[in-house]
């Protein structure tokens, strides 16, 4: 059995997964992880900071899954459309469950320095990601701004036709 901060973590990622930031408790979070309240204070000494633990988890994952799921490409432009691949497979793994740091963003004041900090350095994060396979600024904010894009709208329309078009319109881009 998992420690009880990672219960913690876990059960708090499913459940801003499912309901969102603000419509998850403590208490719901503490009855479903079957931990002590205690514990839950022991490891974070507020849902604010459980809801970085929770984005710096989700960031690692990720990154990590993107990373192997690209990981057999061997230029820049199919990896890059291999990365919307991804966010098809990321919609069929999560009904289209959207960007965990979006959603979180949509959800905070906009003073909580601490997880939009989080959620800013994971979109830097992307970007450079872009920048690195690409070499060129322009043209890597442009694939970046149809990724985001991407994710946000396949999550309106539980859809990934705009992913699929994204992918068109990179196919004309990338040389």
């Amino acid at each position: 059995m998992a420690s009880p901060r990672d219960r913690i973590v876990q059960t708090a990622s499913g459940l801003f997964g499912k309901q969102g930031y603000n419509s998850t408790g403590i208490n719901q979070i503490i009855f479903e992880a079957r931990v002590a309240k205690a514990s839950f204070y022991q490891y974070f000494k507020s849902k604010d900071h459980l809801c970085v633990e929770y984005l710096n988890v989700r960031h690692q994952y990720w990154f990590n899954e993107l990373n192997h799921f690209c990981a057999q490409e061997e230029t820049s432009k199919s990896r890059v459309l291999k990365s919307f691949d991804f966010l098809i497979h990321m919609n069929q793994k999560e009904n289209f469950q959207g960007c965990s740091f979006l959603n979180t963003l949509s959800e905070i004041p906009m003073n909580n320095a601490e997880i939009l900090n989080v959620i800013q350095h994971h979109k830097t994060d992307l970007r450079h990601y872009f920048t690195k396979l690409l070499m060129d600024d322009i043209l890597s904010d442009h694939i970046y701004l149809l990724f985001e894009s991407s994710i946000i709208e396949s999550q309106l329309f539980k859809s990934n036709e705009l992913i699929e078009r994204s992918k068109k319109i990179i196919n004309n881009l990338i040389p």
